[in-house]
């Protein structure tokens, strides 16, 4: 059996700060301490390799009971993370109040418990914690009931209660947000845009929603940013960027508004900003586009977001923002440059990239090397998303990578190979979808062009294209193709004997 990398990956995760806390937090226990050498020795390596830990400890007699020294180092570093970041979180924070509550409750100090239970409170209600406030309002109800057997009715029953079913309603209310999030989210997750009936038909009942499609439904401003960030979500799933762009921003402005709420989901803030910048791509609304990037990038100096879960997400976010960004600027020269710093960025990640989010960087360096003419290295890219086995996570990006691959080869010369791959991109596009009117024409015109031999056959071809694309583009649907790749452009710039970023450019300034 392979040994877990579990350990491994926990060490190699840790900060310079949390490393250097974890080893003062274990030079206060006492007794033999061979779990750190153990963990010395798994940190300096770059890939987990238990042969060497057993070789390095050979001699010794605890390397025969490797697995539970392993797990009892796994166990101490959790620790040493729970205790260095306690209050570093308002659940870590809470979680230790209450538990503070319950020591005090236990030893019948409750005139101690109530200072705490009462701060507490206070913390709970300012970031809309509302589970851990439901907690400690039954905290507060045993503090009464022992205040009433003490002979003390100063406080009053009925308040609690009413609180109560507040906090109650409170939580019921995210709850449902929560599960029209998930929902709309998983269209996005599966197929990026809305393709289906099936799918059309879930953003519209999420749409109609009442608790989404009413007037001040939400009951918490967290409950709101969920409610307007479904709301745009449904919005780019039917490519009304504009009205999305206002949802996503009206997200961004509660959570402005509410520093505390706003350094406690940092991930939601990141994701918004994301969306609201790629909405300002695509309404070429550039100078704000690349304004909002920079705020991205500035937000690990805010409060709650430090990490480097929050750090792999900006990363994420900036850096395939910037690359859609230029690519529709014509600025492909710029963008050929990101791709070292991306690449290094993506192999230090390791684990923590996502597979989306490494299918959208390597289509869209795939995207920006073709339009910089360097058309081997956008195959290679391309070719990272295409031998991806990947069976239900962004198809969409598959789908228009397949149309992609073909004007690539084409471009390569690659006429002898083009009959086969057209071949292979019908069956793929046949087995996932009804082809597109856009989809087919393409396919064909290339399937011509793949055997027109004199250039004046492949300009009458491209003249073709271009007049059956255009009054195309006026279809949501059929200019869909526009977000992957720039299809018109490339006709364009064929027809016209110019190259493709100049024309990328003329329509930016258009």
């Amino acid at each position: 059996m392979k040994p877990s990398t579990e350990l491994h990956d926990l060490i190699r995760s840790l900060t310079k700060s949390e490393k250097r806390f974890f080893k003062l937090h274990s030079s206060l226990q006492s007794g033999d301490k061979n779990y750190l050498r153990i963990f010395d020795v798994v940190d300096k390596q770059k890939v987990y390799d238990e042969e060497g830990v057993k070789k390095t400890f050979a001699k010794e007699t605890f390397i025969k009971h490797l697995p539970s020294e392993k797990n009892h180092l796994y166990k101490l570093i959790l620790k040493s993370l729970r205790a260095y970041h306690a209050e570093s979180s308002v659940s870590g924070v809470l979680k230790q109040e209450i538990k503070n509550i319950e020591i005090l409750y236990q030893k019948a100090l409750y005139v101690e418990c109530n200072k705490l239970l009462h701060r507490a409170k206070k913390v709970a209600r300012e970031n809309e914690r509302f589970y851990y406030w439901f907690e400690l309002l039954n905290w507060e109800k045993m503090l009464l009931e022992e205040a009433y057997e003490s002979g003390e009715f100063t406080k009053d029953l009925d308040a609690l209660i009413e609180e109560e079913r507040a906090v109650i309603e409170k939580l019921r209310n995210l709850a449902a947000y929560h599960i029209l999030y998930s929902k709309i989210n998983y269209v996005f997750r599966s197929g990026g845009y809305v393709r289906t009936d099936d799918e059309r038909a879930m953003v519209e009942e999420i749409s109609d929603h009442p608790l989404i499609k009413g007037k001040n439904t939400a009951l918490s401003r967290r409950a709101a940013t969920i409610c307007y960030y479904t709301q745009g979500f449904c919005y780019w799933a039917k490519r009304d960027w504009k009205t999305s762009l206002v949802k996503f921003e009206r997200v961004k402005e509660i959570l402005d508004e509410n520093p505390l709420i706003k350094a406690d989901l940092p991930k939601r803030y990141i994701k918004t900003l994301h969306y609201i910048i790629n909405a300002q791509i695509e309404l070429l609304d550039l100078k704000n586009a690349r304004s909002n990037i920079k705020l991205m990038r500035d937000l690990p100096d805010q409060p709650g977001f430090q990490g480097r879960s929050t750090e792999a997400q900006v990363f994420v976010a900036s850096f395939v923002s910037e690359l859609r960004l230029l690519d529709r600027a014509g600025e492909h020269v710029k963008a050929m440059a990101l791709s070292e710093p991306i690449l290094k960025g993506m192999e230090e990640m390791g684990e923590r990239l996502h597979k989306e989010h490494e299918l959208e960087f390597n289509f869209a360096l795939a995207r920006v090397h073709f339009g910089g003419n360097e058309q081997n290295k956008a195959l290679f890219f391309l070719n990272k998303v295409l031998n991806d086995n990947e069976p239900t996570l962004r198809q969409d990006i598959f789908t228009y990578a397949r149309l992609f691959n073909l004007v690539i080869h084409y471009e390569l010369g690659n006429f002898d190979l083009l009959e086969y791959i057209v071949r292979s991109t019908q069956r793929f596009l046949n087995k996932r979808h009804p082809a597109d009117v856009m989809e087919t024409s393409l396919i064909e015109h290339i399937k011509k062009l793949a055997r027109a031999k004199e250039p004046s056959q492949k300009r009458d071809l491209f003249k073709s294209m271009q007049d059956q694309f255009k009054p195309l583009m006026k279809d949501p649907g059929e200019s869909l193709v526009l977000k992957y790749f720039d299809v018109m452009a490339w006709v364009d710039s064929h027809v016209e004997g110019i190259p493709f970023s100049d024309v990328v450019r003329r329509s930016v300034k258009d």
